[in-house]
């Protein structure tokens, strides 16, 4: 009993300390602005106008046009990062070939690389083929940050699949590429479901290189929060940012909870040896 007590007491611990923070910015958005520093822990003086802020235009803000460019380049580099991390998961789990420990190193090596270091030469290499402010100088550097994430969660998965379904498939007459996307593939599905909403919510929270590489016509969500203004160079929107952050915050939190099954069975489905 004791122990059951003590699991929910740390289950209930993890919740508040998670969902605290988005709590809190949902009753600042929900409140007057001239309320904004108001510590009541519920929502008081109840307004939609910061909503209402965040998604005019009046101060130069296209917020409604940068959650559909976030939903662009979140789409995009996730279908790619899925597709090359598959091949490239199924290759380092089930074939051999010279130099496959050092490939596998370069992966991690590449997820492992500070970020902030990269700014400066890609803004360089960028800036001298013309793609600042293009989709294509958003969606590259994503890209080569979801693979490694897709890749080591896909290679777990299918080093745990047992080589006689592919070899069955093999004995009834098919190719290596036919047991793949008959066989392999839709074993694959709940690892491929959870790397595709991890990789897209990695993308969607993008900003340091969105910052640098974005004009005001491809700047996701993250970069047009950064760029709200107030009424005056003296006041910072503080529930107008919080309205924003909800409105881009509240369909990930929709989708990760209705989805959930799916990417705790695709996180630990190649967890365990069958």
């Amino acid at each position: 009993m004791r122990k059951k007590i003590a699991d929910y007491a740390g289950i209930v611990l993890i919740m508040v300390w998670g969902l605290a923070p988005f709590y809190w910015m949902v009753v600042t958005a929900l409140r007057d602005k001239r309320y904004t520093f108001d510590t009541t822990p519920w929502p008081t003086h109840v307004t939609l106008d910061n909503f209402r802020d965040a998604l005019s235009t009046a101060k130069g803000n296209d917020f409604l046009g940068a959650i559909l460019n976030s939903l662009l380049i979140g789409f995009v580099t996730t279908t790619l990062a899925v597709m090359v991390g598959v091949f490239t998961a199924y290759a380092l789990a089930r074939m051999d070939f010279p130099a496959k420990g050092y490939v596998a190193g370069i992966i991690l090596a590449a997820s492992m690389f500070p970020g902030i270091a990269l700014v400066t030469p890609l803004f360089q290499l960028f800036g001298d083929l013309g793609w600042i402010g293009q989709y294509r100088a958003l969606i590259i550097p994503n890209i080569s940050f979801a693979l490694p994430l897709t890749i080591y969660t896909l290679t777990s998965f299918f080093r745990q699949l047992p080589w006689e379904l592919e070899e069955a498939a093999r004995v009834d007459g098919a190719t290596s590429g036919q047991a793949f996307r008959i066989v392999l593939l839709p074993l694959a599905a709940p690892a491929l479901f959870t790397t595709a909403i991890l990789a897209f919510i990695a993308t969607w929270n993008e900003f340091m290189l969105a910052n640098q590489l974005s004009n005001r016509s491809t700047e996701p969500v993250t970069v047009a929060i950064a760029r709200f203004s107030g009424d005056s160079h003296f006041e910072y929107p503080y529930a107008s940012v919080m309205a924003a952050g909800a409105l881009v915050t509240i369909p990930l939190i929709v989708m990760v909870l209705a989805f959930q099954r799916r990417i705790v069975s695709g996180l630990t489905a190649g967890g365990v040896k069958s």
